[in-house]
């Protein structure tokens, strides 16, 4: 079998992607992997004489199933061309599959991968993982710029931006199923964007990474969130190894649900090492069986949101505990200022506290 792996690399207009692609392929070459990128399909499109924006539904259906066509023939083409590398081998797609489905109606989204043979969930399957970069007119105004995209139309104005914020949240929700979307925030320093690419790779790869703690706080929800993204999830812990911890996690979305089997493990030098893989229904009901007799499963619901360019979960306990609400930064380093939304009201920091681990919490009283 070969040491293959898939990632895409998406966001909004303006996130970083072509400086960040550059880093990678310099970076993971240097550590001895093949690297192969694959290009953004719509913007050969686009220069090609393709209009995305066209009033002609005809061409524009025609235009969009041929994208998509282009995309699986070149993500195929690319993968065959990897089984023949004897190192091990990365793939970075610049934008994948279900990005062309955030420009168009569902409706027809449907209608085209029905045509290509396919669905949403398989097409979202094709990859080890998805790293949303935020776009900069999401927290990091003053860097957006359409100087470097001669085929982007959201100029930077504030219609412009508005739109641009638009389009970053319609494709982290046609990402959103996908069982390892990580999204990377903006930062006062846009090394440490590309530095968080880096480390989300490197844990794909299974490198062992430095533990960090994310920030959390039990909170009050007093606002509506917007253009958040719903999820229900399921959670139940494995007897495992001591040193180890092994879950299996059902995501509900839209009435679709993922299954994802996680395993981590702490090595000596505060690294951790984390393996993710999705799995079927059946699999998922057959390694039930190795629930940890001494932890319950959790059940809570997630919002995830974005929020001046910081990324945002929200979960809401049902079982075992309820009454409890503990919002989680994502990739906020250490030394940042939390951006906390007007909608949400922090009772108290919990950060670092072991009791308010979802491992804990399952714990048996």
């Amino acid at each position: 079998m070969k040491d293959i792996k898939k990632i895409v690399l998406t966001g909004g207009p303006c996130a970083g992607k072509t400086t960040a692609l550059v880093k990678v392929i310099e970076h993971f070459t240097s550590l001895g992997y093949k690297v192969f990128t694959i290009p953004e399909v719509p913007t050969m499109f686009t220069q090609a004489g393709m209009d995305y924006l066209t009033d002609n539904k005809d061409f524009f259906y025609e235009g969009e199933k041929a994208t998509l066509e282009v995309q699986l023939a070149l993500e195929d083409k690319f993968y065959k061309m990897a089984e023949t590398q004897t190192q091990p081998t990365l793939i970075i797609y610049d934008r994948g599959t279900m990005d062309i489905s955030a420009y168009m109606k569902p409706e027809m989204w449907e209608n085209i991968t029905a045509a290509c043979g396919t669905n949403s969930a398989q097409l979202r399957q094709r990859y080890d993982a998805v790293l949303h970069l935020v776009s900069a007119a999401d927290g990091a105004e003053k860097y957006y710029t359409t100087s470097n995209n001669a085929q982007r139309n959201e100029p930077a104005t504030e219609q412009g931006l508005a739109i641009a914020r638009m389009l970053d949240k319609r494709v982290m929700e046609a990402w959103s199923g996908h069982p390892h979307l990580r999204v990377i925030n903006n930062h006062e320093d846009f090394d440490k964007k590309l530095y968080r690419v880096l480390k989300e790779i490197s844990n794909v790869l299974g490198l062992p990474q430095p533990i960090t703690e994310e920030r959390k706080y039990i909170v009050e929800l007093v606002g509506e969130i917007p253009n958040a993204i719903e999820s229900e999830i399921t959670q139940t812990y494995l007897t495992s190894d001591p040193g180890s911890e092994v879950r299996l996690r059902k995501r509900g979305w839209q009435g679709k649900y993922v299954y994802v089997h996680t395993i981590k493990k702490n090595t000596p030098g505060n690294e951790q090492v984390e393996t993710e893989r999705q799995i079927g229904v059946n699999m998922y009901e057959s390694l039930l069986q190795q629930a940890d007799p001494y932890r319950q499963t959790i059940n809570k619901m997630r919002k995830s949101f974005i929020y001046k360019g910081q990324f945002f979960e929200l979960d809401t306990y049902l079982s075992p505990v309820s009454n409890l609400q503990i919002l989680e930064t994502k990739g906020i380093t250490d030394h940042e200022e939390v951006n906390f939304p007007p909608f949400i009201k922090v009772v108290e920091d919990i950060t670092g506290r072991l009791e308010y681990y979802n491992y804990n919490i399952a714990l048996r009283k």
